[in-house]
């Protein structure tokens, strides 16, 4: 059987083992409140994820979407600290609003100027980071600065569980739903596997890029807000280099850097596999350094698999860009 297809089964039983393992070495990472808590801490980089599998699926990539999310949780900081009346859904409205201006301008860019999607988020991944000591000056926005309602909602709860967990499941059932349900998701996957060819039969590949780029920003934007309101603090570095734990995610889950190729549960399960890891290496007393070479050796093992199904890929797509597939005309 390929194991592609296999794939995210697999990696859902990896995570479940990974969780016994470290359980059986340290009992209380088993507890209740052990598993809501990494459950939590998943949630903002499944919802980084999943927009990040749409845009890799377009054979893209977006590098900025740390930067994004610092300068939208900045401004959201912001305004919490300086504009203390303001209503939190205005505020959140704002962050969102900033990401998805943000990832507006990679998606022209990229879309309508067709600059490759690696120099285009490259450059803006160091804009916007720039753009975010601008702002603030280089001053963090600290815990005290912000009203209570503004730090306290992603982790107040409704029917048991945390606003965050309920966010990024409602982002789940989203991209699921665009991914599998809507023209716009199939365009996506239309895209990636044969630019050219989507262009022949009339998808609009400007727009769709647009779109996904736009999505992904507007996410970036709302994790912003979640993210310096659950920390309770903003400051220039914030999420720092978390681009690469988004896409090492996808990555992992089975998304081809290729494009063409992934899964919404797929993006899910990779991010919950880093998170396991990134939350059990600690609860063992493991050097953040080997932390960092482990993820690196099982992002490289998920790539070479990737590449397996990549290269059987190629051999059936390759033939529609040969001469052979040219439609033959008949003589005069």
């Amino acid at each position: 059987m390929n194991i592609l297809k296999q794939r995210e089964p697999l990696l859902a039983a990896m995570v479940v083992l990974l969780v016994v393992a470290v359980g059986l070495r340290e009992p209380a990472f088993l507890s209740a409140g052990s598993l809501a808590n990494l459950v939590t801490d998943s949630t903002l980089l499944v919802m980084l994820a999943l927009t990040q599998m749409l845009v890799i699926v377009t054979r893209g990539v977006d590098l900025s979407v740390a930067s994004n999310l610092a300068l939208s949780g900045m401004v959201a900081a912001m305004l919490g600290a300086h504009v203390p009346g303001l209503p939190l859904p205005l505020i959140v409205l704002a962050a969102v609003a900033v990401g998805l201006a943000l990832g507006l301008i990679n998606g022209w860019l990229i879309g309508y100027l067709e600059l490759p999607p690696i120099v285009v988020t490259l450059g803006t991944m160091s804009v916007y980071r720039g753009a975010v000591f601008v702002l603030s000056g280089g001053a963090w926005v600290s815990a005290h600065q912000m009203p209570a309602s503004f730090v306290a909602f992603p982790l107040d709860r409704l029917l048991g569980l945390p606003h965050l967990v309920w966010i990024a499941a409602a982002t789940l059932a989203l991209m699921a739903w665009i991914a599998r349900s809507t023209r716009f998701g199939r365009d996506l996957y239309a895209i990636g596997n044969a630019p050219q060819c989507a262009g022949y039969i009339g998808i609009p590949s400007r727009k769709r890029l647009l779109g996904t780029y736009a999505l992904s920003g507007a996410v970036a934007g709302l994790c912003g807000y979640l993210w310096v309101a659950r920390y309770a603090v903003a400051y220039t570095e914030i999420a720092y280099g978390f681009e690469f734990t988004v896409i090492a995610a996808c990555v992992i889950g089975g998304v081809s850097i290729g494009g063409g190729v992934g899964t919404v549960l797929g993006a899910t399960l990779g991010a919950l596999f880093l998170t396991v890891i990134g939350n059990a290496l600690p609860v063992l007393q493991v050097s953040p350094f080997w932390q960092s070479a482990l993820t690196g050796l099982v992002i490289l093992v998920a790539v070479l698999i990737n590449a397996r199904g990549a290269g059987r890929r190629s051999r059936q797509i390759l033939p529609l860009h040969g001469t052979d597939a040219q439609p033959k005309r008949s003589a005069a």
